[in-house]
């Protein structure tokens, strides 16, 4: 019997050692994956800070700056704030800034949905293949040099007028305004929102549209019970992502628009030739930076959240 008993005691013993062995190396291999997963998200996180976080620190730092003898004077005074957030200008070029990106928005993504739907659903593959490669083509010349083309069409005595006035409605201003400046936003933002939306409508179950047909559903309705709410995330994704191209752009409101309505991108540029007032332009760049992070947080909060 005591043979029997050391020779039970032992294997415990050893089953005892092999499970305390066994859960040291699950620690230790827990532990290593640990170090290789924040490795490889390193390069992220120090391009984030490069590239983003310290650039937004210091810039929001500048906004408590002076100007003293048209150089700038490290301090720490809310008069730029003050100044700012106390002209009646500066808020008219902030809803207008906001108002006219927000239609441009709203025009861009119900003219692009049916291009990508069309795309994912009516083309063949060969089809499909050659549609998205037109609508990267744009992307192959500069954004200028697009917006300098549209000048021949939109002047007064382009293209567009021209046509017109064959027909006797006569030349229509076009240039040099709020609409020249939505063609701009458009002719940056179309081709990417268009992919966008595409790639989102490629994924959508095919069986779920099938189903909803057969059900009595008709073309238009399963388009909005069925189709988007599918493609909602890659849907609100790419407004997400005209809004903020729209609410910085430049180049449209300057060389379409004519600069005549003073928008926020101009009003930065407008208030650094004035002085040197790089603290003031600052606090607006600042303001432009949250606006786009509140619209990202709540259009990502509404394109995640679970339906009812």
């Amino acid at each position: 019997m005591n043979g029997t008993d050391s020779r039970v005691d032992r294997s415990v013993g050893i089953h005892q050692g092999g499970g305390q062995a066994g859960s040291a190396g699950a620690t230790q291999r827990a532990f290593w994956e640990r170090v290789y997963a924040a490795t490889v998200s390193l390069p992220i996180v120090v391009w984030q800070l490069a590239f983003f976080v310290v650039p937004l620190i210091f810039l929001v730092v500048i906004t408590f700056w002076t100007v003293r003898n048209f150089r700038l004077m490290p301090d720490f005074e809310f008069a730029n704030w003050a100044h700012m957030y106390t002209r009646v200008y500066f808020y008219d070029a902030y809803l207008r800034t906001f108002g006219l990106a927000l239609a441009a928005t709203a025009i861009i993504s119900a003219v692009a949905f049916p291009c990508a739907y069309a795309i994912a659903f009516k083309l063949r593959p060969a089809a499909k293949r050659l549609a998205i490669l037109l609508l990267v083509t744009p992307f192959f010349t500069s954004y200028l040099v697009r917006v300098y083309s549209w000048q021949v069409f939109l002047a007064d005595a382009g293209i567009i007028n021209s046509v017109l006035g064959m027909t006797g409605l006569g030349p229509v201003n076009m240039l040099n305004t709020s609409f020249g400046t939505v063609v701009g936003y458009a002719t940056l933002c179309l081709p990417l929102v268009t992919l966008l939306q595409l790639l989102s409508l490629m994924y959508v179950d095919r069986d779920l549209v099938e189903a909803a047909h057969n059900l009595g559903s008709g073309r238009i309705r399963t388009v909005f019970k069925v189709v988007i709410p599918s493609a909602r995330i890659g849907i609100v994704v790419a407004a997400l992502f005209c809004f903020i191209l729209t609410f910085g752009d430049f180049v449209s409101p300057l060389y379409l628009g004519g600069g005549q309505q003073t928008m926020l991108s101009t009003l930065i540029i407008d208030t650094t030739k004035s002085g040197q007032q790089w603290p003031r332009a600052a606090v607006v760049a600042v303001t432009m930076i949250a606006t786009l992070l509140a619209i990202a947080f709540a259009a990502v909060a509404f394109a995640y959240r679970r339906p009812r």
